[in-house]
């Protein structure tokens, strides 16, 4: 009798609306259990990854817990991508260390070493590569035997379209694992227009009727003549001088180039923030409409399928939790890639693994 596939299964912490979790689990890692402190995550992620969802503080959370969420007899994995708020660049280079999130990687470190999963993985802004928190981590994680890599990963190379890079690290303590390697070079990343095109025009402050993502903030009177003497790529330094900010008639005010600006088509867009729905957050107008981005256009540029479920039914669609929601994110494609790498790993230490969701579709 043939032996049966080994079950890779993982725990995300800080697992968001589930874009680490789904994308894990389309590379055939079955997901166990999601774990945040927001309650606005619940229902993105039990409905779209349909595993359940624990809504704790993983400060609170002991080692014995976390082992009893695991199945039996499985390769654990353990992935987290804690909150990257203190690591960012947006914080111009402050000392966040004081910061009540910032202590959030030792809180992985402590239950890495309680529970010692087979596999270990984190996603973060690269900016964490170069602190002392994350230096402890390396050093605690090969200390306890793990072979440890990270990378500063481009997303675009990954399948997801914008410019956005994210440091991942994976360790394991079956064997040697590395982060994989974009597949796609620049002549194809994906682009804007190949991603949103196609989505019904909706005007500012209007919901698509199909889809109540699809839904464009409100602009001011000042901001929509803005937006209408933008042009895709372009800056603010194109307006007439009246529609000009008063920051941006200051001598300082030129270096801000990257606010109230549109997105290119055939590019990747600009990373998507937590305000990409805010034109005057960045390079966020859309290409063509007079408008910023939508919160689904923001989701699908982050790579998540374009039937995503973030909001219950009944539930209003707010601009903000579903921005935070978003553009928190781990890009379900660049998950996806390391979910993939970490299942080549486990079948060339242990054997055959079962089939992902995307190969279950192609045998349909």
């Amino acid at each position: 009798m043939p032996a049966r596939p080994v079950t890779v299964s993982a725990v995300d912490l800080f697992c968001g609306a589930g874009g680490l979790s789904y994308g894990l689990q389309e590379a055939g890692v079955h997901v166990a259990a999601g774990i945040d402190i927001d309650p606005a995550c619940a229902y993105p992620f039990e409905t779209n990854v349909r595993a359940p969802y624990h809504s704790r503080d993983v400060r609170q959370l002991n080692s014995d817990e976390l082992a009893d969420l695991w199945p039996a007899g499985a390769v654990r994995v353990l992935a987290g991508c804690a909150p990257c708020q203190p690591f960012s660049p947006y914080r111009r280079g402050a000392d966040t260390s004081h910061e009540d999130q910032w202590s959030l990687v030792g809180e992985m470190r402590r239950l890495v070493e309680g529970t010692m999963p087979d596999v270990v993985t984190m996603e973060n802004v690269p900016r964490i590569g170069s602190t002392a928190i994350f230096r402890d981590f390396v050093a605690q994680l090969r200390e306890l035997g793990y072979s440890v890599d990270f990378e500063s990963c481009y997303c675009p190379a990954y399948g997801v379209p914008q410019h956005r890079r994210r440091l991942v690290l994976v360790a394991s303590l079956l064997g040697d694992l590395v982060v994989p390697k974009g597949a796609l070079g620049p002549d194809e990343y994906p682009t804007v227009r190949q991603n949103i095109n196609e989505l019904p025009p909706v005007r500012h402050g209007e919901a698509d009727s199909n889809d109540r993502l699809h839904k464009g903030r409100t602009l001011s009177k000042l901001n929509l003549e803005r937006i209408r003497q933008s042009t895709p790529g372009g800056t603010w330094e194109d307006w007439p001088e009246e529609l000009r900010a008063p920051c941006h008639r200051k001598a300082g005010g030129s270096t801000y180039r990257n606010v109230y600006a549109r997105m290119t088509w055939d590019d990747p867009s600009p990373t998507v923030t937590t305000l990409a729905h805010n034109f005057g957050a960045g390079r966020f107008g859309h290409p063509e409409q007079d408008r910023a981005i939508t919160l689904r256009e923001a989701a699908i540029l982050q790579s998540f399928p374009r039937d995503y479920d973030f909001v219950a039914p009944g539930a209003p669609v707010q601009f903000a939790p579903l921005g935070r929601l978003i553009g928190n994110a781990v890009p379900p494609e660049l998950a996806a890639a390391v979910g993939e790498q970490i299942v080549d790993h486990v079948r060339q230490c242990r054997g055959e693994v079962g089939e992902s969701r995307r190969e279950v579709e192609l045998h349909r």
